[in-house]
């Protein structure tokens, strides 16, 4: 080949290189542009997200609080009341102070309800059960009707008995919440 046509061939290749840089150099600058794009919408989405799960759990912590409160407010309120009947000094004030307590409950337990983990509806599911038994129990035999199980001893050892259940919900709602258990585990001894 002449040195002519080497040229020619060079000038091609260069003036081709130099029309074909400034698109070349465009998608590759699109590309690292998409790219970033994508970066920044994974990290919102992210952020979203995270933001979205914290004001889950806030929203859990707040229902689990306002629900830790009725049920045992509640709970003491029924216990009150019980020895109200068996005393024979249940009057209006005593009924009004448990009624307050049981729409109170039962609010609570309607937003448990809709915010709580299916882990922790199941112990206060069985709660409000034995809560609802309880009063009615108590209701019976403030009539002058009590069911067969219905003495003030036996809804009175009921009512003990549902502290015990009371803190399997409370530690369910503290695993949900992410809470270390630290009640129910050994004390650490020192090494040496």
């Amino acid at each position: 080949m002449s040195s002519a046509v080497l040229a020619l061939v060079a000038a091609v290749f260069g003036v081709t290189g130099t029309l074909l840089a400034p698109v070349l150099s465009q998608r590759s600058q699109s590309r690292a542009l998409e790219a970033e794009f994508e970066r920044q919408q994974q990290a919102t989405q992210a952020e979203w997200e995270r933001e979205r799960q914290n004001a889950g759990m806030e929203q859990r912590r707040s229902c689990y609080i306002a629900t830790n409160a009725a049920f045992r407010r509640y709970r003491v309120q029924l216990m009150n009341y019980l020895w109200h009947v068996h005393r024979g000094q249940a009057d209006e004030a005593a009924s009004g102070e448990l009624e307050a307590a049981r729409c109170a409950h039962h609010d609570a337990f309607a937003e448990a309800q809709m915010v709580a983990s299916d882990a922790v509806l199941v112990h206060l599911d069985e709660l409000a059960r034995a809560l609802g038994a309880s009063y009615r129990m108590t209701k019976s035999l403030e009539e002058g009707h009590p069911e067969p199980d219905g003495s003030f001893e036996e809804i009175e050892a009921s009512l003990r008995c549902f502290w015990e259940r009371w803190m399997e919900a409370r530690n369910a709602m503290r695993v949900d919440l992410g809470v270390k258990d630290t009640l129910h585990e050994p004390p650490q001894l020192g090494a040496g």
